[in-house]
């Protein structure tokens, strides 16, 4: 049972659209992000699989990441392109080209 002091906080955060940083790792973690890849002959990039178990063609991801669902994936423009590249973080195992393929 919360007591009144609780509630009064709660609703304040309610109020002003704060999120607890709980809220916010917990929501991240939920979020769909890519666990596996697809490539042509070249090594391009051509498809993606997701921790829910989607498969999205480069488009379709494109469009996905641009909407934000999907986590850990940047775009960046190069030769007059979109280009999906993870999120550096400094792990060369996370990184796209090194994720399993499907």
């Amino acid at each position: 049972m919360t007591d009144r002091f609780e509630e009064a906080y709660e609703q304040y955060k309610k109020d002003s659209g704060q999120v607890s940083e709980y809220e916010k790792v917990r929501k991240e973690l939920d979020r769909d992000h890519i666990v596996a890849v697809r490539k042509n002959d070249d090594g391009d990039l051509i498809a993606f699989k997701t921790s829910q178990n989607r498969e999205l063609d480069y488009l379709q991801a494109l469009e996905e990441i641009k909407q934000g669902k999907l986590s850990h994936v940047d775009i960046i423009h190069k030769y007059r392109r979109e280009i999906i590249r993870n999120e550096p973080d400094g792990i060369p195992e996370n990184n796209l080209s090194n994720l399993p393929e499907f």
